[in-house]
């Protein structure tokens, strides 16, 4: 649903080719330049401080034998947009849409359409063509005036070594914009850090039948724009044999049959960081919601098998791959209130999901437990599986996939490698949404970043792209620690990656250590931090489906952690970012009806925190708190739990000690 409540809307001089328009944003700090003079180009200031220099905007088309650019702009027009809407699976229930519109018509029929938020800018291309053309590149710009520090999220570790598959995990490495690698692509959200502490973060937004944007270095102190061309063969390959991987690619990203709008370029601009932990951006830009009964779609936890390796311990029965395990686990699910369990990689055919199925684990008597103890079930799938080997052929093997499990009774379906957001993977994935949402079925894509699909199909609960939990079971020593320094990452990733939409981390390790006693261990995997550190990851992330990755046992042997775990919501009705420093810290409040969950969680460098509670208005609140132990530095599993009675004139003084957390859950007396 969504309300207008304002539109001022007025046309500029209709024969117009050449000049600045301007556009302002409702508290009037953002303004958006358009230049026509020559090729067009945006600016953009901030508070009349400079944030983008003039940077070109133009696309390159083919339509039979005519190759043709943007054209000159003619009529250009301007309105004041005040808006909202609804999102019951999200960090809050209303979102608002306010912006300042401009309109540039131009003689190729387009529409280049330009938005002024109070937090940023954004544009798009908008097609009226109504003939089939390919798009043979895109000029999106992002120029800065000075050599400013950034955070890079590279791709690496390509698939098959194709430079367009990559899985959309991305430590950052952080250096000025004149040290980018010239020959390596990012991926978005990338942040550049402006002066007087402000924050520039480069994105896309509501892609749809279209590629999504890689950034590379551009001359000076500029982000250029690279996509994904279009695949004309692919074979199987990649990791594991599990990826299509392109093995030829045409000399354009895309072919469009008629006009439609294309993904937004996006820059969010914020003061202080703390408020990009609740910027709104990739909603606002998002497709609208495109599921009319929501009523089918249950948001909730899920226990997870592959990350703890099924260690169960304490049993008659030798764990793994096998029915008893998951009756064990969906004995656990409903003892803890857990909606859900994953089976994961290994119950189906390596090339099927229909044939040569597992014989350890009968999948109907399993269906039929949970569906006696109140828990679903979601299943493990490659991507390639799932469609068939030819994605723009691929609807008939889904929907004969996504009947069969649905009338079986499974609830959804975990997506793996895609590792690709070219146009052929990005309408598969809007292909695979809309059978899920036929069949009543849950997604949780894998290999992808969000890219705005979320909100138009909101059965899509999470994105993996994260360098999450899982790395901890392969991260290496280096020295006297760890070679990536998780904490920092875990700290600024809601920042970044979190900003584009939900993420699937995979939190919740109960084995955690501190640097000098950490090792990667594939088999009784442990976490960098400490064990409040991990469980504040449950209000700070946002994931509609999360994650319970460690083992049932170790959950058992730490009930008191895992009791706290289990009431925390995992989409809420307001989010306040109380406090925050993009690498460092977090600090955030989430509220669910009359109860608010709030999280904090720094790197390596231990913390001293004053959090006021303000936020929870009039009345008495008991607060059930964790906090770091006394010990935490040397011992990352040492943790305080305690009670206490606070209002909303209370302010509470919180430590957290070296890759430490502290969480709580303030009720309403």
């Amino acid at each position: 649903m969504k309300t207008i409540a304002v539109a001022l809307f007025c046309l500029m001089t209709a024969t117009v080719s050449a000049g600045n328009y301007d556009v302002c944003s409702p508290n009037g700090k953002v303004k958006v330049t358009v230049n026509t003079d020559e090729t067009v180009k945006w600016s953009v200031d901030y508070d009349g401080r400079q944030v983008l220099l003039p940077s070109t905007i133009d696309i390159s088309l083919t339509q039979g034998r005519k190759t043709l650019t943007l054209g000159k702009v003619g009529k250009v027009a301007k309105k004041n947009v005040n808006s909202s809407f609804k999102n019951p699976f999200y960090k809050k229930q209303t979102i608002s849409d306010d912006y300042g519109q401009l309109l540039l018509y131009t003689t190729q029929k387009f529409t280049i359409e330009v938005r002024a938020y109070n937090d940023g800018a954004a544009y798009r291309l908008i097609s009226t063509n109504n003939k089939p053309f390919v798009v043979n590149d895109e000029t999106a710009e992002f120029c800065f005036a000075k050599d400013l520090p950034a955070f890079i999220p590279y791709v690496n570790d390509n698939r098959g070594g194709e430079r367009y598959c990559y899985s959309f995990e991305s430590y950052y490495d952080e250096v000025p914009l004149s040290k980018m690698y010239p020959d390596s692509l990012a991926i978005t959200p990338l942040a550049v850090c402006l002066p007087d502490g402000m924050k520039a973060i480069v994105m896309d937004a509501g892609v749809e039948n279209y590629p999504g944007m890689f950034l590379k270095k551009g001359p000076q102190h500029s982000l250029k724009a690279e996509f994904a061309p279009y695949p004309l063969a692919q074979e199987v390959g990649g990791y594991d044999r599990l990826n299509l991987v392109p093995t030829k690619r045409a000399d354009f990203i895309a072919k469009l049959n008629g006009g439609q709008a294309l993904p937004w370029r996006a820059v969010v601009i914020t003061e202080k960081d703390a408020d990009i932990l609740n910027c709104d951006m990739a909603q606002r830009l998002a497709p609208a919601c495109r599921i009319t009964d929501l009523s089918w779609i249950q948001p909730g936890k899920v226990a997870w098998d592959w990350w703890n390796n099924c260690n169960i311990t304490g049993v008659d029965f030798k764990s793994g791959m096998n029915t008893d395990t998951y009756l064990y686990y969906i004995d656990f699910a409903a003892k803890n209130k857990i909606e859900y369990i994953i089976i994961d990689e290994g119950w189906s055919g390596k090339e099927s999901l229909m044939e040569d199925l597992s014989p350890d684990i009968d999948l109907p008597r399993l269906i039929a437990y949970g569906q006696e103890k109140g828990v679903g079930i979601i299943l493990w799938s490659s991507w390639r599986n799932l469609i068939g080997s030819d994605p723009e052929k691929g609807a008939a093997v889904t929907e004969a996939v996504m009947k069969h499990y649905a009338d079986m009774g499974i609830k959804g379906f975990k997506v793996d490698f895609f590792d690709r957001d070219d146009q052929q993977v990005i309408a598969s994935a809007y292909q695979v949404a809309a059978c899920a949402a036929k069949h009543h079925l849950y997604l949780d894509f894998h290999g992808l970043k969000p890219f705005g699909i979320q909100r138009a199909y909101p059965n899509i609960f999470n994105f993996e792209g994260v360098k999450g939990l899982e790395n901890s079971k392969w991260e290496p020593r280096v020295g006297d620690g760890p070679l990536h320094n998780q904490p920092r990452y875990d700290v600024t990733a809601p920042y970044l990656r979190m900003l584009a939409g939900p993420m699937d981390y995979t939190p919740g390790a109960m084995m955690n250590a501190m640097k000098d006693n950490f090792f990667g261990n594939n088999n009784h995997p442990m976490s960098q931090g400490t064990r409040v550190h991990q469980m504040a990851m449950y209000t700070t992330f946002e994931a509609p489906l999360q994650m319970l990755a460690d083992s049932p046992t170790m959950y058992m042997q730490n009930q008191e952690c895992t009791d706290f775990i289990a009431q925390i919501p995992t989409t809420f009705d307001e989010t306040v970012a109380l406090d925050g420093q993009l690498g460092e810290y977090t600090v955030i409040a989430r509220r669910k009806g009359t109860t608010w969950y709030v999280a904090a969680m720094t790197d390596w460098t231990a913390r001293d925190l004053t959090i006021d509670l303000s936020f929870l208005g009039e009345g008495q609140f008991s607060a059930d708190i964790f906090a770091d132990g006394v010990n935490a530095q040397k011992d990352g599993t040492d943790y305080k739990h305690s009670q206490q009675t606070v209002s909303g004139r209370s302010q509470l003084q919180v430590h957290l000690s070296s890759g430490g957390g502290w969480t709580g859950i303030f009720r309403k007396q």
